[in-house]
């Protein structure tokens, strides 16, 4: 059914959900995007499944946006390239809100919309290898549909230390900053992850679900008028100059013009 991703279960209810572009890193297509989406509703509304794992294969977690998709916007009127920025915000969205208690495993780099992704998660485990980073400001756009979740995650002191800066991180700092609750080594990531799915095989559905749902209330709220801000902030990067340079300079591999 699925292209992009992959879901597995095994007889205790557990679902792991894989993004599945290995020879692209798992970099987000707008396929992709719709895929992961779909799998979040299928997996929320299937009571056999107790705990669901957000992993990717190969190499990487999530690279962030396919490079295909990215010239496909640049060339895109304001309306079509909103609607790809909402496939993003939906797809969040849908994993934020999951009844399930959702476990990232982080067994590659992540950057972009995979720090997003990783965002989402009620627990994130990477392996202590990895890199990520937010890196939009490098082209001329800001992390916008990904902003609240991961702002959540961190708490606004620790996302401004990487927020706009597009430098990479070590997965060390990225337990500093709150993104990732343990790093640890590479062989170690299973049994790190299994810990974490472990307890709640002993609670009760419905009161886990509920528990996480009053979280979100509690919280920072993300609603819709903070999605519609998100995506209207990212369209007016998208409409500057300094997108149009910064993206050219990316896909002719040369220096953008504010690079001293």
């Amino acid at each position: 059914m699925f292209e992009t991703v992959t879901i597995q279960k095994d007889d205790r209810g557990v679902a792991t959900l894989t993004l599945n572009r290995p020879e692209k890193h798992n970099a987000m297509s707008g396929e992709m995007l719709t895929e992961i989406k779909t799998a979040a509703e299928q997996l929320a509304a299937d009571e056999t499944v107790r705990v669901v794992i957000l992993t990717g294969a190969g190499k990487s977690f999530c690279a962030g946006g396919d490079l295909g998709w990215m010239q496909k916007q640049r060339d895109m009127d304001p309306v079509t390239r909103g609607k790809e920025a909402r496939k993003l915000a939906e797809m969040l969205q849908a994993l934020n809100t999951l009844p399930k208690p959702l476990i990232g495993r982080v067994q590659g780099n992540a950057f972009g919309g995979g720090v997003g992704m990783a965002s989402v998660c009620d627990v994130t485990i990477g392996a202590d290898s990895v890199l990520m980073g937010l890196t939009e400001t490098k082209l001329g756009l800001i992390p916008a549909t990904i902003g609240p979740y991961v702002v959540s995650r961190m708490g606004e002191a620790m996302a401004r230390r990487v927020f706009m800066s597009a430098r990479l991180f070590k997965a060390d700092e990225a337990v500093t900053l709150g993104l990732l609750a343990r790093a640890v080594p590479a062989e170690e990531l299973d049994a790190a992850v299994e810990a974490e799915v472990a307890p709640y095989l002993n609670c009760a559905p419905g009161a886990v679900a509920r528990a996480k749902a009053l979280t979100r209330t509690l919280g920072m709220p993300i609603d819709d008028a903070v999605i519609d801000h998100t995506i209207d902030q990212l369209l007016a990067c998208w409409e500057s100059p300094e997108s149009e340079e910064g993206i050219s300079a990316f896909f002719e591999k040369r220096k953008a013009n504010w690079v001293s």
